[in-house]
């Protein structure tokens, strides 16, 4: 049997990656601007949050028939769509902040356009990745996607502090540009369009496709046949909310002690800095410990890493922490996207990647809405506090579920 060429002369995977990459970038710009610009209309870290946990609700809502839509529709047709729709939200909200002061509901209406553009983009591309690339490199494909992930992360935020810095229209206009880019690469990758449907003999009448409900109701039965999977996504679900709550948080910290936009794109992009060196050598971290016991102790490194931040060293120091916390992660990431590909049928992937979404993310749309009350309660510190704890409280109680602590991700574990 030949072999396939190595992941770096794969031309259909990399300009998959490189379209990513740069719309990962444009996003990050407006990961930092966004808040910033909220806090500036409005004053308020509650509006901010507000905004964010709007964006995020709409892809957790819109996750479920999109995932049903993209095992049914064309895949590459769906994926060059929703970039065209997002690079038009980011224009229409540069052209809006470049006209005057927008107003508290443009920003939400146009949070959603996006967040519903994510939940499409999202599984369409986690399964053209898996179109393009054999499954045996699929591993360390996800660890290049994780790389890309925190380079932007690293780039993205003081990149937009510098950028909102010559005015707040221009990291919109950037972001678009990104998106647009994504989507030439997107159609020159030419990834397959459909999933792969078995051939119906000649005369035989077309297979009627179930309603969305019932393939939606075949997911989620596949799901909860999977003990120790069901235990995993509780505890993500909780690390989600909790770590989306502390960003603004971290933002109203370093603004507490001093610093401006430009110092907190710094501090922001340590956990590029961290994400970038953790996806490099996820690889080697990600077999230490099953993907059950290297969730538990990356939910307890993040916990505690939070509540450093809050030590009074001045507004360069929770960047330290955040490097420790973007360090940890990208292993889990790299790992569980090889188990759910390794156990989830092809024709799934679309529905399964909804699932886990909707399940581990069903309360992120509280996070930022969570982390700006207490920050305008507490305060950055205290906050920071309060949700630090949450998530050592978290590591504790999902230590003590056995089919997480024994999750392994094979086939072996499904409770018929």
């Amino acid at each position: 049997m030949t072999e396939p060429p190595p992941l770096r002369k794969n031309t259909k995977f990399q300009l998959l990656w490189i379209g990513s990459a740069t719309s990962e970038f444009g996003s990050q710009l407006t990961r930092l601007a966004m808040p910033l610009l909220v806090l500036a209309v409005t004053g308020s870290p509650l509006s901010a949050g507000l905004v964010a946990g709007a964006r995020t609700a709409a892809t957790v809502l819109a996750q479920m028939p999109a995932g049903v839509w993209v095992d049914r529709w064309d895949r590459r047709r769906t994926l060059v769509t929703g970039q065209l729709v997002q690079a038009g939200a980011a224009a229409a909200l540069a052209a809006l902040v470049a006209a005057g002061h927008p107003l508290l509901w443009m920003f939400l209406l146009l949070a959603v356009v996006d967040g519903v553009c994510t939940a499409f983009i999202g599984p369409a591309r986690s399964i053209a990745v898996r179109g393009v690339v054999p499954p045996e490199q699929l591993r360390a494909a996800y660890a290049q996607e994780e790389a890309r992930t925190h380079a932007a992360w690293l780039a993205g935020p003081p990149a937009g502090g510098l950028l909102f810095g010559l005015g707040h229209a221009v990291p919109f206009v950037v972001d678009a540009v990104t998106v647009l880019v994504s989507a030439v690469c997107t159609v020159a990758a030419r990834v397959p369009r459909r999933p792969a449907i078995a051939a119906v003999p000649a005369g035989d009448p077309a297979p009627v496709r179930p309603s969305m409900g019932r393939e939606l109701g075949a997911a989620f039965r596949w799901f909860w046949q999977q003990r120790g999977l069901r235990d995993v996504s509780g505890a993500v679900m909780m690390l989600n909310l909790l770590g989306g709550a502390a960003i603004l948080p971290l933002i109203v910290l370093v603004g507490e002690r001093g610093g401006n936009s430009v110092v907190t794109g710094a501090v922001l992009a340590a956990s590029g800095i961290g994400g970038l060196v953790g996806a490099l050598i996820s690889n080697r971290t990600g077999a230490l410990l099953p993907p059950g016991k290297l969730l538990l102790a990356i939910v307890t490194i993040f916990g505690g890493a939070v509540a450093l931040e809050t030590l009074p060293f001045g507004k360069w120091w929770p960047m330290i922490p955040f490097v420790c916390i973007s360090l940890s992660t990208p292993a889990i990431n790299v790992v569980m996207n090889a188990v759910v590909t390794r156990l989830v049928p092809e024709e799934m992937l679309g529905r399964m990647d909804a699932v886990l979404t909707v399940v581990g993310r069903s309360l992120a749309p509280l996070g930022p809405i969570l982390g700006g009350f207490l920050a305008a309660t507490l305060g950055g510190a205290g906050a920071l506090l309060c949700i630090g704890g949450g998530l050592l409280l978290t590591a504790a109680v999902a230590a003590s579920s056995r089919s997480l602590r024994g999750f392994t991700g094979e086939r072996a574990e499904v409770v018929l």
